[in-house]
């Protein structure tokens, strides 16, 4: 290993796995909760717990790769001794594996602490940022020994680092993913010092973190599928052993609890998007998930994954509730789409991806989308009504099919040992990605009913600092095809939405339960209609620190609907247009790039797999190396 390789090894480490410190970076004055910025002890803390872990990290990545430290090594030979699989594949899932599920853990832990309790008195208060920022960067460790492990040309489709330094496609992929899960900490603190503390979980940076430890899972996909070709007596995927088999159904079934974190906020039942969102991501995540791994991974697999991830979701959610005591998320079910996945394909054994995907889209988007809705008005705790027809079931068809297409094409690349890459997938991939970013955009404004007013008269109930609201609308018929309609209370210490239901009267709703109205909780009026998405406030606290002033619940009154945001957010700063858009575009760009990578990713593996059936004569391939030819694309 030459001075170069070990510089450039040092200045990459660095670059990423400082960052972690930069996270905890949200300054402000320790009481009240801060609303922009933490302590500056805090911070030192972070930064000198960061250079020492990155320091450990770098002195075992090193002294791998110049023979002076075998701990790597030796792990790395265990792990492919009990997996069956090569050391470097075994030990690096392994790692993203403990570290996914454990800042999966803190991740709905941290979302169910906000929304009981609002913000936190500082970053190190919050107990559950212990387990996102340890599990992102165990999911970079896990990254960082996929790449140092392998001492010659891993795979067919590894990246040259420098020298004879390959790293395996995966583990760049990894690495990538973690890196920009982690730069969204730095950003998240600069979000909040400009605009204020973002209490919507689809913030731009927020997004960041979430998106990119759920992309991770495709580059673990790539990873094995780079160890299962570099093995001696590699056999086609779909003959595997059960082990293996099971494995890489985990693995899906992980992608799908990955794919279903960003509607989190439904399951919570907190949405500060309109109520459309909810049957698009299901269907999405279903289309994606469930038809990739279908086709990689052959019969039962798409179900398997749903098993699997009833299984980790229900767990976590019984961990968060129950157990810590804090609200408890609900989850789709994903049973029904599962199945039409298999149906499809059991009926279609001959039919290409595009096709399978197509009519696995349609499937999930209509009886896949019936299930779905049915288990909202059973489980969830905001139903979708009949007020979301048609809307609601169009968009959600649409995004079955967007779904499935993108997954048709996801999984022929992962199986490209054993199917041939075809423009037919490709194309409908392009096709989904638009008619998907179409949807999006046509559903994301939200604006304020216009007009529309409230008397409440609020009954004191049995419970002390609790009332029961009656609301009369003016005009009386402004709720009548409310998509979304109730009181919400939350970060008060804990958190209800309690449904308004009609009394009889025209205009007129009442709660069955009452909600609070004092001390630190927010109890807020919410109707979504149409593209509408409005609300007003009960009973707001005194907020000095923001600083907002309180908003009184006397036993009647009358109040005009605003935009949601502006209450439900409303730690939120006013900037300037221009400064609002940029930083729009430098997340977005980042996010782009990170998309363009894992895509570029997946084409570069299944080329790899077409790299042998090329080769005229295996000798020549034998002369150049124990992978045949350099891959370029």
């Amino acid at each position: 290993m030459n001075r170069s390789m070990i510089a450039s090894l040092t200045a990459a480490s660095l670059a990423a796995l400082l960052l972690p410190e930069l996270a905890l970076a949200q300054a402000a004055d320790p009481a009240p909760p801060p609303a922009g910025g933490a302590a500056m002890g805090e911070v030192i803390l972070a930064t000198s717990a960061a250079i020492l872990l990155t320091a450990g990290l770098l002195v075992l990545g090193i002294g791998h790769r110049t023979g002076r430290i075998p701990i790597l090594g030796r792990l790395a030979a265990f792990s492919e001794r009990v997996s069956g699989i090569p050391g470097w594949v075994a030990l690096p899932a392994g790692i993203a594996a403990g570290a996914l599920l454990t800042a999966f853990l803190g991740f709905l832990w941290d979302v169910s602490l906000h929304i009981d309790k609002g913000r936190d008195e500082g970053p190190l208060a919050n107990p559950s940022h212990y387990l996102i920022l340890g599990g992102l960067f165990g999911i970079f460790t896990a990254g960082f020994v996929a790449c140092v492990l392998p001492l010659q040309r891993p795979s067919r489709s590894a990246i040259r680092i420098v020298g004879d330094w390959y790293a395996p496609l995966g583990g760049v992929i990894i690495t990538a993913c973690a890196s920009f899960a982690l730069i969204g900490f730095p950003l998240d603190d600069v979000w909040h010092r400009i605009f204020g503390q973002d209490v919507t979980l689809w913030g731009p940076t927020h997004l960041m973190l979430i998106g990119g430890a759920a992309t991770t899972l495709i580059g673990i996909a790539v990873l094995m599928i780079e160890g299962m070709r570099a093995r001696p007596d590699a056999r086609p995927q779909r003959e595997m052993s059960y082990i293996a088999w099971a494995r890489k159904v985990a693995l899906s079934g992980g992608f799908l609890i990955g794919l279903m974190v960003f509607p989190v906020e439904f399951d919570f039942g907190v949405p500060q998007f309109r109520m459309v969102f909810g049957p698009m991501l299901v269907m999405l995540s279903a289309g994606v998930a469930l038809v990739s791994v279908r086709l990689w991974l052959g019969r039962g697999a798409a179900l398997g994954a749903c098993l699997f991830f009833l299984l980790i979701r229900g767990a976590v959610s019984v961990i968060v509730g129950p157990i810590f005591g804090e609200t408890t998320p609900h989850f789709a079910l994903f049973i029904v789409p599962a199945l039409v996945v298999e149906a499809v394909f059991l009926a279609l054994p001959r039919a290409s991806p595009l096709q399978l995907g197509l009519w696995s889209g349609i499937g999930i988007g209509t009886v896949g989308l019936a299930a779905e809705w049915a288990w909202t008005n059973i489980w969830m705790p905001i139903p979708w009504n009949s007020n979301l027809l048609p809307e609601g079931a169009i968009i959600g068809l649409l995004a079955a099919v967007a779904g499935s297409l993108l997954g048709a094409w996801v999984g022929e690349r992962l199986s490209s040992d054993s199917l041939p890459r075809t423009r037919g997938a490709r194309n409908g991939a392009v096709a989904g990605a638009v008619l998907l970013a179409g949807i999006v955009v046509f559903s994301l404004p939200k604006p304020a009913l216009e007009g529309v007013s409230a008397q409440v008269d609020l009954a004191e109930a049995d419970k002390a600092g609790y009332v029961t609201p009656t609301v009369r609308f003016s005009p009386p018929d402004a709720a009548d095809d409310a998509e979304l309609l109730n009181a919400t209370a939350w970060q008060g210490g804990g958190f209800i939405v309690e449904p308004l239901e009609a009394t009889g009267e025209p205009g007129t709703f009442r709660t069955e339960a009452p909600v609070p109205i004092t001390g630190d909780w927010k109890t807020v009026i919410r109707i979504s209609s149409g593209n509408t998405l409005s609300a007003i406030p009960v009973y707001l606290p005194e907020d000095p620190a923001i600083p907002a002033e309180g908003v009184p619940a006397p036993a009647s009154f009358e109040r005009t609907f605003v935009a949601d945001h502006t209450i439900l957010q409303r730690e939120q700063k006013d900037a300037a247009g221009s400064l609002t858009t940029f930083a729009y575009l430098v997340v977005a760009s980042i996010a782009l790039g990170l998309l363009v990578l894992i895509t570029w990713a997946l084409h570069r593996l299944a080329v790899a797999a077409e790299l042998p059936r090329r080769s005229a004569a295996g000798a020549d391939a034998q002369a150049k190396g124990r992978f045949g030819p350099e891959l370029t694309v």
